[in-house]
C-alpha cells in the first residue's frame, strides 16, 4: 500500500535527487500548495497563437535539456527508467554531491524565471512552468532539513536497494551488461560507505531513527550477505541471480565459456572483497550507534527543529498547507464516518456483536477458511492467483472508465526473501516508459495470517488496476508533455489516486461481491483515515508508540503485528502516510464538482483522462486543471 522503495520518489529521499521529485480555498481538504504561489500575475495582453507556440516550444526544449541534465546525475534513476547510460555506476551519495544537486536545481530555477515570458505560454505550458517551480521549491525546502532525515531505516531501506537494483532492474542482454553488473557490485560498497558517513554526521547532531529501525537494518543487511559465496549454505539472492544471468547469456551465445567462467570468478571476488565488507561495516555502525537510540520511539517533534521539519514533511506529502491540527481533525471525522459504514456491513455479514467484537473476530479467527489463506506454499500461490484474477477482471472493463489506457502490462509477485517482512505493506514497482518491463505488485507473503482474504481485492485494485499501475504507467507513456512531468511523482497525487481507485473499483461490475470484501474496502480506507490521526498524533501531539497502536486496533481489524508495523512506518517516515486520504478527498471533491456542474454532460472517461493525462500534480494545480476542463465542457 505504498510505492516501492525503488521508485523515483524514493530515490529522491535517499539522495536528495528529485526527478519526481497559490490561492487558499475553503474546500474539504484545504489546499494551498507548500511554498509560495507559483503562477505569475501578469496584466492581460493580447498574445498571438504564433507567439504562444514559439514561447512554449522554447520552454519545452529547455525542460528537456534541464531534466536530462539533472537525470544524468543519477545512474540508478536511469536504470529505473530502463535506460542504459551509466549502467556500470551507482549514484554519488556523498553530502557534497547532494549540495551540488541542490545548487544546480537553484541555478536552473533562477534561469527558468528569468528566461521565459509566462504570459506568452499556452495553458498547459503554464502548468509545466508552475510544476517545475513547485518541485524545485519542494526539493530546496527538503534540503534545509537534510540533517533531520534518517539514512538507514526499515521502510525506504536503502541498504536493500542495491541488491534489488541488480536483481530486478539492471538490464542484462549482453556480456557487456554483465560486466557493468560486476562493476556495480563493487560500486555498491562505495555507496554504502558514503551513506554510512552521512548517517554518522546526522547522528552527531542528535538525530537517530527509532530504536527498532536499527534491528531491522541489521537483520536485513545480515540476510543480504548470508549464504554462498559469503558463508556456507544455499546461494545468497544476489549470487544466485548473477549465476542465473551468466548461464542465460551463455545459452544465448552472448558469452563464451571462458568469458562466463571469468565473470563468475570476478563477481564472486567482488561480492566477497567489496560487497560483503561494506555491509559488515554498516552492521557494525548500526550496532555501535544503537545504544544511543532512545528506548522509546519518539516523533519528529522530539528532533532538533522537529516541528518545523514535520510541517515541511506535511506540506511535501500532502501538497497542501494544512496544519497538523487540521489534518488530525479531518482524520477524526473520517474515522467516525467509516465506523458507521462498517456497522452496516457487519450486520449484512450476520455478526451480532459490537463492531469492536467484530474486529476481534476478524483479527483472531485464523483457522476460518472464509477469512484467511493457509500459511503454506499452496496458500501463498492461491493469494497470487486470486490477486491476478482480480486485476484481470478490472482489465476487461477499463475502456468503460478511461480513454487513456496503459500500454505496459503488470504482474503480481512475492517480495524477494532477503527483504520480505511479516505483515509489511504491499507495494508497487513501476514499469518502464517503453513497456519493456512490466509493473509489479509485490506482496509480503511470509506470514499469511497477516494477509486476510477480505483485503485481497482492495489491495490488488490499489497497487495494480485501476490504482498505481494505471496512474504511473500512463504518466510514463504520455505524449505531448515534457519528460519531467511524465516521470514526476507526488505522494498526495499518486497515493490519493490509488485510494480513490479502491472506491472507484466499487463502481465497476463484479467487485466486492460479498460483505467481507466490502468490509475489506472500508477497512483499507479506514487505515488511511487512522493515519491522519496517528501520524499527526505521533509527530505533533506527543503520542507514544503504544498510544498509536491502541488507537489503530480500536478502530480497525488490524492485528497487533500489523498495527505495530504501520505505526513504526509512520515514525520513520513523518508525514508520508497523510498523503493518501488528503489526495483521495480532493479527487472525490473535484469529481463531485464536475458531476454537479456538467450534469448530463459529465463523462467519467474524460474526467479520469483529465486527472491522469498530465502526470502527477500538486493538489492546487490539479484543481486548476479540472476547473478549466469543466469550463471547457459547459
Amino acid at each position: 500500500m505504498r510505492l516501492n522503495k525503488i521508485t523515483l520518489a524514493t530515490l529522491s529521499i535517499i539522495t536528495g535527487f528529485t526527478l519526481v521529485g497559490c490561492e487558499k480555498t475553503d474546500d474539504t481538504n484545504g489546499s494551498q500548495a507548500a511554498g509560495t504561489q507559483t503562477t505569475k500575475s501578469m496584466p492581460a495582453t493580447a498574445v498571438s497563437a504564433a507567439e504562444q507556440s514559439a514561447e512554449t516550444a522554447k520552454l519545452n526544449a529547455w525542460f528537456e535539456d534541464k531534466f536530462e541534465q539533472e537525470l544524468m546525475l543519477s545512474p540508478t534513476s536511469l536504470t529505473v527508467l530502463g535506460r542504459s547510460q551509466r549502467q556500470d555506476e551507482i549514484d554519488d551519495y556523498s553530502e557534497q554531491a547532494y549540495d551540488a544537486q541542490i545548487a544546480l536545481k537553484k541555478a536552473n530555477l533562477k534561469e527558468l524565471q528569468s528566461t521565459f515570458d509566462y504570459a506568452k505560454l499556452t495553458d498547459d505550458a503554464k502548468i509545466s512552468y508552475d510544476l517545475w517551480i513547485y518541485l524545485s521549491d519542494q526539493a530546496i525546502a527538503a534540503y534545509e532539513f537534510r540533517y533531520n532525515r534518517y539514512v538507514f531505516e526499515q521502510m525506504n531501506a536503502v541498504h536493500s536497494f542495491f541488491p534489488q537494483l541488480l536483481i530486478a532492474l539492471h538490464k542484462v542482454e549482453t556480456g557487456e551488461h554483465m560486466q557493468q553488473y560486476l562493476k556495480r557490485i563493487s560500486a555498491s560498497g562505495t555507496a554504502l560507505d558514503q551513506l554510512i558517513l552521512v548517517s554518522k554526521k546526522i547522528a552527531e547532531k542528535g538525530v537517530r531513527p527509532p530504536y527498532f529501525a536499527f534491528e531491522a537494518v541489521i537483520d536485513e543487511s545480515t540476510k543480504i550477505i548470508s549464504g554462498a559465496p559469503f558463508s556456507d549454505g544455499v546461494d545468497s539472492a544476489i549470487w544466485a541471480d548473477a549465476q542465473t544471468k551468466i548461464k542465460g547469456l551463455l545459452e544465448q551465445n552472448q558469452l563464451t565459456q571462458s568469458e562466463a567462467d571469468d565473470l563468475t570468478n570476478n563477481i564472486k571476488k567482488a561480492l566477497i572483497e567489496d560487497f560483503k565488507p561494506a555491509y559488515e561495516r554498516l552492521i557494525a555502525w548500526q550496532r555501535a550507534d544503537r545504544v544511543n537510540a532512545s528506548e522509546e520511539a519518539l516523533g519528529a517533534n522530539a528532533l532538533p527543529n522537529g516541528l518545523a521539519f514535520y510541517n515541511e514533511r506535511l506540506a511535501n506529502q500532502t501538497t497542501t498547507d494544512l496544519s497538523a491540527d487540521e489534518v488530525h481533525n479531518i482524520g477524526l471525522k473520517e474515522v467516525a464516518r467509516l465506523r458507521a459504514e462498517m456497522e452496516v456491513v457487519k450486520a449484512e455479514f450476520g455478526f451480532e456483536g459490537s463492531l469492536q467484537e467484530f474486529f476481534v473476530f476478524l483479527r483472531d479467527t485464523k483457522d476460518d477458511e472464509r477469512l484467511y489463506y493457509p500459511d503454506t506454499d499452496a496458500g501463498r500461490q492461491a493469494y497470487i492467483d486470486d490477486a491476478t484474477a482480480a486485476i484481470n477482471k478490472i482489465k476487461k472493463v477499463l475502456p468503460d472508465y478511461f480513454g487513456i489506457l496503459p500500454k505496459a502490462d503488470m504482474v503480481v509477485k512475492r517480495v524477494e526473501a532477503f527483504r520480505e517482512q511479516d505483515g509489511a505493506a504491499q507495494h508497487y514497482s513501476s514499469s518502464t516508459p517503453d513497456g519493456s518491463r512490466p509493473g509489479v505488485y509485490y506482496a509480503h507473503l511470509s506470514d499469511m495470517t497477516a494477509m486476510p482474504k477480505r483485503e485481497l481485492e482492495v489491495i490488488a485494485y490499489h497497487e495494480g488496476l485501476p490504482g498505481h499501475h494505471m496512474q504511473i504507467a500512463i504518466s510514463l507513456e504520455l505524449d505531448g508533455v515534457p519528460t519531467f512531468r511524465k516521470q514526476s511523482y507526488l505522494n498526495a497525487y499518486g497515493e490519493g489516486w490509488a485510494l480513490y481507485s479502491e472506491w472507484l473499483a466499487k463502481q465497476m461490475p463484479g467487485t466486492y461481491q460479498d460483505p467481507l470484501s466490502e468490509f475489506g474496502r472500508l477497512g483499507s480506507e479506514m487505515w488511511r483515515a487512522i493515519r491522519l490521526v496517528v501520524d499527526t498524533g505521533l509527530h505533533a501531539k506527543g503520542w507514544s508508540e503504544e498510544e498509536a497502536i491502541t488507537y489503530f486496533k480500536e478502530n480497525s481489524a488490524i492485528t497487533g503485528e500489523q498495527a505495530q508495523s504501520e505505526v513504526r512506518r509512520y515514525l520513520t517516515l513523518p508525514g508520508q502516510a497523510t498523503g493518501y486520504k488528503i489526495g483521495m478527498l480532493k479527487i472525490q471533491e473535484l469529481r463531485a464538482l464536475a458531476e454537479k456542474q456538467l450534469g448530463d454532460k459529465f463523462d467519467i472517461k474524460a474526467f479520469h483522462d483529465v486527472i491522469l493525462g498530465g502526470g502527477a500534480l500538486p493538489m492546487v494545480i490539479l484543481e486548476r486543471k479540472v476547473k478549466a476542463w469543466i469550463t471547457s465542457q459547459k
